[in-house]
């Protein structure tokens, strides 16, 4: 079999035997350099403070500099991020027009219903952006964002690249030496299209496990408890969950990437947008809606294929006939084989948040943060699990 060298999507160098290519990930992945301080110090270099640069930082100067990131990144998030400023103002033109077509409706208050009002309170209402649930929502967004640099080092850069070498190491044990195919138009099209249902895939999956094993609610049931919506939802989960989602998306991402850099011999990228894939951009775009008061929705014949925003109002809400429904989180493909579909009526009422018991278990910063672990230690008492128990009685 031909070595060929190979140039992933990414960026990264492939050559030799695997063992060899990994042995090498590994020794620059795990320097013992923090990233932060390499940042700092680049910064003071550009800013003519090469001796500043010089400076050894110690562990708390590390750790305030990340916390001062993620503050700082909670003001202004980056282009790959829906909360980045554009998307939000385009977030609220979308909201002001549907305010306008629809005559003032289609917004929920913190009940989960339709609810009217003047365009401001339509687009802000005081009694969602004031409720005791959205200030947890931002206590956990900026948890997510000081941890978020520790998943990135730990999956994009560690099991990211032995996903996409193994996967190209396969492609070329089975079918020879790579093609190397011209990256055409249509074929960075294509390339972005898999990538995005390989990851719609990998994150149903993830999603299905976590709200149908005892263990994965016990970490889920804090993104749930949410008793309003707002676009920092999207980030209130607990930090045991994150890496687990992490490293199912990055399989996703890392198995499209090997693929694609074996058929084009490593000369493939995706068209994009302000940093993001085509693809990942349109999804972007509506992204907010899905953790918004205000629901966008899709005809329903699309929704059969395509998760419209709206349809996580429906995943979000407490009423029996709507647990564990839309999973997905681009297309409805993956709802349909497994029976989770459900397409509400367009103004159906979703009132969120949590069973009473456990809402009330799960309210303030602290309480989401040890939940899980309360959960973890009466499943080893061998005690029955609190939500389960509640929504059999609820349904009776």
């Amino acid at each position: 079999m031909s070595r060929r060298r190979l140039i992933l999507p990414g960026g990264v160098l492939l050559g030799g035997a695997l063992l060899g290519g990994v042995a090498r990930a590994s020794s620059q992945v795990l320097t013992g350099e923090s990233p932060f301080k390499r940042e700092l110090r680049e910064f003071a270099r550009k800013a003519g403070m090469d001796d500043s640069a010089k400076e050894i930082l110690g562990p708390f100067a590390d750790l305030a500099h990340r916390m001062g990131s993620a503050f700082y990144g909670a003001l202004l998030p980056n282009s790959h991020s829906s909360l980045h400023w554009p998307f939000l103002i385009l977030t609220v033109m979308i909201a002001a027009a549907l305010f306008v077509l629809r005559k003032g409706r289609g917004a929920k208050g913190a009940d989960g219903r339709e609810r009217s009002g003047t365009l401001l309170e339509y687009l802000l209402p005081r009694s969602i952006y004031a409720h005791p649930s959205a200030r947890v929502d931002i206590a956990l967004y900026l948890i997510d964002r000081t941890l978020m640099p520790i998943w990135g080092i730990a999956f994009l850069a560690a099991l990211a690249p032995v996903t996409e070498r193994s996967t190209i190491g396969a492609m070329q044990w089975i079918f020879g030496s790579s093609p190397g195919l011209a990256p055409t138009i249509g074929w960075k099209l294509l390339y972005g299209a898999v990538t995005l249902l390989l990851v719609d895939m990998f994150f149903f999956f993830y999603h299905l496990m976590m709200h149908r094993t005892r263990m994965g609610w016990a970490i889920h049931k804090v993104h749930h408890s949410a008793e309003v919506l707002t676009p920092l939802t999207r980030s209130r989960e607990h930090f045991l969950e994150a890496p687990i989602e992490a490293a199912f998306t990055t399989v996703g991402l890392s198995l499209s990437g090997g693929i694609f850099a074996y058929l084009f011999n490593g000369g493939i990228t995706e068209i994009t947008v302000m940093n993001l894939g085509i693809f990942f951009f349109a999804y972007t775009l509506n992204g907010n809606f899905r953790h918004y008061h205000v629901s966008l929705r899709y005809p329903r014949w699309l929704e059969y294929w395509l998760q419209s925003p709206g349809m996580h109002h429906t995943h979000h809400s407490i009423l029996p006939k709507h647990w564990d429904s839309n999973l997905g989180l681009v297309t409805s493909i993956w709802d349909r084989l497994f029976g989770t579909l459900y397409i509400a009526e367009r103004d159906e009422e979703t009132p969120w948040g949590l069973a009473p018991r456990d809402q009330a278990e799960c309210r303030t910063l602290s309480q989401n943060l040890w939940a899980p672990f309360r959960e973890m230690h009466a499943m080893l008492g061998g005690k029955t699990a609190g939500e389960a128990a509640v929504r059999t009685q609820i349904s009776k």
